[in-house]
């Protein structure tokens, strides 16, 4: 009999079996777009007929009543006389006709369009609330707000630039260079410099990777080491900014009582030795009413901190502008700030009534005065002695007083005073001066001593008193205690981190701005050491207060136009820091009590009505008043640097932890970090802690590890996906221990794979392929077990299954899989399975993924047992909430030899169950065989989906989730079932009867079998490049797959009849005669089937029509039927929508998510 071409068209109804050619036109659904049908168009101009291998047309016993056709929006519907419509509702009840392949599932597994409109609008939530964690996990549709729309200059750039810049830069900064001279300054600011950019390249990777809700500084750490580590270095990051608002009120009281208004003081005293202790009393007081003062502040509202935020930059701004114009000024003339030297010895000239840096004066009238004061000469070693007149009397000054205890000429005198010159020098000598030769040593020294100019030595050297006005050092100096002083004003660099809620796009903002910033920070320190050790003289730098310059601030005498620029501009910029820190400490001790993680601080988690944190503010002010009691900015300071050099030694760590694990959820868009960089960071960070202040160091440490100890045997138990968590899993007893809290978190789920293998009489791998696959998915990491199961008993099959044992260990090693081996002997295979998917893993080192492969050959199979226990192993792992991948003609999968160069991986998104599609391409990518393959998702939009702003999201989807892919939303609209659709469910059915009728002897199968393949291999209903592609001819598989799509039979009675009369045998049997195959020929497919096999041919034309080039095509696999009659229906649906794809991996989700935008 000869094969003639068929082909139809799902849009009219003339075109479907036995409806007649009079029947209205029921396809006329305009429509722009393109439509997915049928396999071939129709030539209309062709008549139909028998012979010209046209539709065959009924009797007209057969022909329906026209009363049939049910006519609704211009679109027929197929009456009962075609359609089994005995389980069938109303089109409307039904999910939408072209999923109708998952609609069993769509409850559980939602359709990629609904999932994209909840994530389409997502909002950023307070750091650590709980509601992120409960929106995460159930995935409630958060209310839609105001975008954020900060870019980087202003979100993060500006922020982190008030948050460095401080108090250290004015009061401190000229200190540092003239005690540790211009070499050892640079050197300490490059450290901390170094150490904050490493530091700012670790934050940028965790930043990066997901989304960080506001206030990340502490969600980062928490999250990625865990509730232990994130507490006890969040509660350190608390107390450091807490004590930074109390080091920025110090440094603003000082600047009040030293240079502003110095009549302020409430206490004074006459003795040089009770000075000290009034200026620490006067701080006290003023500090703690300005510290109440800000309270109050924000207290009342946050808003008008941030208002006066800008303000309080340009302050910092301009006071930076004025140094730096100052120093070029310098150049061309010197600022007039005299310095009073007796030898080489500084003279404090606030203790100088009469403000006269010599011994004696000529006193007589004021013309002759003036001209006496105008013809005096300054040197250094001597003095030009001015014209004396006879009218002019010499007297002493307040100079000669002070270490002569005498007015009088003939008084006794210290000898120091004695031996050497009284002259002035220059203060600020100038850029053109080069003094910076004198500058770029160190000149260290102990408290109590008198500041020298260390180039000049005195001709008498005895014991100095604290009664002379010599200017003295305050403290005894060293290189780690300038470097614990400096530190703080490196710090800082979070500020763009805990804005992120505020950003437009946190990802990109956070690096450059954090970097671009710490790199204008680090260059303004570095040229400010150069310029302060080339312009001011080295007994100026070392004098902290500014006694040698009549109580000037001493980087204001540099300044320009005035002083007053950097006293007032550096006066409200550490206000403005101080009110920022007392802003966010509260916040950031809310955020730790609210996670719940530290019980007793559960009481700070609540505040206003607004969400203000009005305890948590009362404990910040409390521990500021610690710091402000301490009254002494150098004793601070070092303080604050070990709490965030803890933090930040822990960022680092977080970073290199996750960079070392490579975690799947580990995809950063900051590309430009490395693990080395964050080691090397990290001991930077262990270093300067111990440098600076070993005994602090070691106290920081000590309440750190207080409060982790605490977590863990009293806190709140989180899972938060942390590193630590991903790091048990490679542990041993303790590790597993820990496992057995709970369920991992979705950031630290991977595939942990369980391959169930099936092994031949000779004990030799049936797959061998399998493993390769599973070798490329894992790269090493994570849990694989390799699994058999043995037919027969286990006290005959021991043996058997210790040497199947050792085939599959042998095999591991030649594919390079690490993982574990396990074999069992049952009676049944598919209990077998069973067992083993229950069994295997040890605690939380279970499997969550199952790998199997295609039944080979199921359709010419004499035995149902394979393709039977395929289907029970699906069951069976949807029931334990398992993920499921089936790899289709796994032999044609690329080995570990043979990498792709080029080509796709392509993704089909129908429904959403749990990302794994999304996962698996970034995973397979990692291996070399799949690296430089590109990645496609493509996902389906139904008549009712947007399909442009499907897109838009599933963009912004994959965005945020750090996977690189092109996108494509393929349309499919409503269309009419073809007549193709209906015949190869028709023949479906009809074959499943035969099956079930032809059961009864062992000979009425094998019948039966043959057959069916002998109409197999007439229709050319084979799926193309299946595993059975061994049994086939040697036609190519685009042969066939062109072929399959352009031959298709009609199966009718007449061919069945003469069919049947070929391969009749003399023993009877109940379908063995036309009588007895009269029902079958008759049977009328179900509505169901029909629908559902529409589904799958669809979609394969799409996918065929798409991915026909693609390396590898993912795709969801649809859930066994409940009622396992329709076990083969299933696998025939399997088929028809895999048909003509050369690489398959068929995924079915476990239920819960693995993927996450969230860091």
């Amino acid at each position: 009999m000869s094969t003639v071409r068929f082909t139809v068209t799902p849009t009219k109804a003339e075109d479907l079996p036995g409806v007649s050619d009079t029947s209205p036109d029921i396809s006329s659904r305009s429509s722009g777009r393109d439509r997915f049908g049928s396999r071939e168009s129709v030539n209309r101009s062709e008549p139909y007929s028998e012979t010209s291998g046209g539709i065959a047309t009924s009797t007209a016993g057969d022909t329906p009543d026209r009363s049939n056709m049910e006519h609704g929006d211009g679109c027929a519907k197929l009456s009962s006389v075609y359609i089994n419509n005995s389980h069938a509702l109303d089109d409307d009840d039904f999910y939408d006709r072209n999923l109708a392949l998952f609609e069993e599932e769509m409850d559980t597994r939602p359709k990629v369009s609904s999932l994209l409109n909840h994530l389409a609008n997502y909002t950023n939530l307070t750091q650590g609330a709980k509601e992120h964690e409960e929106a995460e996990s159930i995935g409630e549709k958060r209310k839609s707000g105001k975008s954020p729309q900060m870019g980087t200059f202003m979100g993060v750039y500006l922020p982190c630039l008030q948050n460095i810049f401080g108090v250290i830069l004015f009061l401190r900064l000229t200190w540092v260079v003239g005690t540790a001279g211009v070499l050892q300054a640079l050197c300490i600011v490059f450290i901390c410099c170094c150490c904050t950019m490493l530091t700012a390249i670790s934050m940028s990777a965790i930043a990066t990777n997901g989304v960080v809700p506001a206030g990340g500084s502490y969600f980062m750490i928490s999250r990625s080491l865990g509730p232990e580590f994130g507490g006890a270095v969040g509660s350190c990051f608390y107390l450091g900014t807490t004590f930074a608002g109390s080091m920025y009120i110090l440094g603003a009281i000082e600047i009040l009582l030293m240079y502003i208004a110095p009549g302020a003081a409430i206490f004074v005293s006459d003795d040089p030795d009770g000075k000290a202790a009034a200026l620490l009393n006067n701080m006290r007081v003023y500090g703690s009413i300005c510290l109440l003062l800000m309270c109050l502040l924000v207290f009342v509202g946050v808003k008008y901190v941030n208002k006066l935020a800008s303000v309080f930059l340009a302050c910092v701004i301009i006071s930076i502008l004025s140094i730096y114009t100052g120093a070029l000024v310098s150049a061309f003339k010197q600022p007039s700030f005299p310095v009073c030297m007796l030898g080489n010895r500084s003279i404090s000239q606030q203790k100088l009534n009469d403000m006269q840096c010599s011994k004696t004066m000529m006193f007589g009238d004021p013309v002759t005065q003036k001209a006496v004061n105008d013809t005096a000469v300054e040197s250094f070693n001597t003095t030009v002695a001015p014209p004396v007149t006879p009218d002019m009397v010499e007297k002493t000054t307040d100079l000669w007083q002070w270490f002569c205890n005498s007015s009088e000429l003939n008084a006794f005198c210290d000898e120091y005073f004695i031996h050497n010159n009284v002259t002035k020098i220059q203060g600020i000598p100038g850029l053109a001066s080069g003094v910076i030769a004198e500058n770029i040593w160190s000149s260290y020294s102990s408290k109590g001593d008198v500041l020298e100019r260390g180039s000049h030595v005195s001709t008498h050297r005895p014991t100095v008193s604290n009664h002379y006005p010599y200017v003295f050092a305050d403290i005894t100096t060293s290189f780690t205690l300038l470097v614990g002083i400096f530190f703080p004003s490196v710090t800082g660099i979070m500020a763009g981190s805990n804005r992120s809620g505020d950003l437009k796009d946190a990802q990109r903002s956070i690096p450059i701005g954090t970097i671009l910033a710490i790199l204008t920070t680090s260059l303004v320190y570095l040229t400010s050491v150069v310029l302060f050790g080339a312009c001011v003289d080295g007994v100026v730098l070392r004098d902290k207060f500014g006694d040698s310059v009549k109580g000037n601030l001493v980087v204001g005498t540099l300044s320009w136009p005035s002083p007053w620029v950097i006293v007032i501009g550096s006066f409200f910029s550490t206000c403005g820091a101080g009110l920022q820190s007392l802003t966010g400490a509260p916040r950031l001790l809310q955020a730790i009590a609210k996670d719940n993680i530290i019980p007793f601080l559960r009481v700070f988690g609540h505040g206003k009505a607004n969400g203000e944190p009005t305890w948590a503010l009362l404990l910040t002010a409390v521990l500021a008043e610690l710091g402000i009691l301490i009254a002494s900015l150098d004793l601070v300071a070092p303080i604050l640097s070990m709490f965030f050099l803890m933090c930040y030694l822990f960022v680092n760590l977080a970073c290199a932890l996750q960079t070392l694990l490579r975690t799947p959820n580990w995809r950063p868009r900051f590309s430009y970090y490395h693990w080395t960089l964050s080691f090397l960071g990290m001991t930077i960070c262990l270093a300067l802690m111990f440098i600076s202040s070993w005994y602090y160091a070691i106290v920081a440490m000590g309440i750190a590890g207080m409060i982790y100890k605490y977590i863990e045997y009293h806190g709140a138990e989180k899972e938060w996906g942390d590193g630590i968590r991903g790091l048990s899993l490679s542990a041993a007893r303790f590790a597993l221990l820990r496992l057995e809290e709970g369920p991992p978190h979705t950031k630290n789920w991977r595939p942990q794979l369980l391959v169930l293998l099936k092994l031949d009489e000779d004990s030799h791998i049936k797959s061998p392929r399998l493993l390769t696959f599973a070798s490329q998915l894992k790269a090493g990491k994570g849990l694989t077990i390799v699994g058999t199961v043995i037919p027969g008993n286990f006290l005959q099959s021991y043996g058997e299954a210790l040497a199947a044992e050792q085939t599959l260990k042998h095999q591991m090693d030649k594919e390079r899989v690490k993982g574990f081996v396990q074999c069992i002997v049952a009676q049944k295979p598919r209990e077998g399975i069973s067992h083993m998917i229950q069994s295997s893993g040890l605690g939380g080192m279970k499997h969550n993924t199952i790998v199997m492969g295609w039944p080979q050959a199921w359709r010419q199979s004499e035995d149902p047992q394979s393709w039977k226990t395929f289907i029970n192993t699906v069951r069976v792992t949807t029931t334990a909430h398992l993920a499921l991948m089936v790899p289709k003609n796994i032999s044609l999968f690329p080995s570990n030899s043979e990498p792709c160069t080029e080509g796709y991986i392509d993704v089909w998104w129908i429904v959403h169950d749990g990302g794994m599609l999304m996962l698996l391409p970034f995973l397979l990518k990692q291996h070399k065989v799949w690296r430089k393959c590109g990645m496609r998702i493509f996902t389906v939009a139904q008549m009712e989906d947007n399909s442009i702003q499907m897109k838009k999201d599933l963009a912004t989807f994959l965005y945020h989730l750090r996977i690189d892919a092109e996108v494509e939303v393929v349309e499919m609209h409503d269309s009419d079932i073809s007549a193709y659709t209906y015949e190869r469910t028709l023949m479906m059915e009809q074959r499943s009867q035969m099956l079930r009728q032809m059961r009864l002897s062992n000979s009425d199968r094998e019948r039966e079998a043959q057959l069916v393949k002998d109409r197999n291999s007439m229709l050319h209903l084979t799926s193309i490049g299946s595993d059975d592609d061994d049994e086939t001819d040697g036609m190519t598989a685009a042969e066939k797959s062109a072929e399959n799509r352009r031959v298709h039979m009609t199966w009718t009675k007449e061919k069945a009849l003469k069919l049947l009369s070929n391969t009749q045998t003399n023993t009877p049997s109940c379908c063995s005669t036309p009588e007895g195959f009269r029902d079958m020929l008759n049977i009328r497919p179900d509505h169901s089937n029909v629908r559902r096999m529409h589904t799958a041919v669809k979609l394969n034309e799409v996918i065929v029509n798409k991915s026909h080039d693609a390396r590898l095509v993912l795709l969801n696999m649809p859930g066994p039927p409940r009622n396992t009659d329709g076990d083969e229906n299933y696998m025939e649906f399997l088929e028809v929508l895999t048909e003509g794809l050369e690489r398959v991996l068929l995924v079915r989700g476990g239920g819960s998510e693995v993927i996450t935008i969230y860091s």
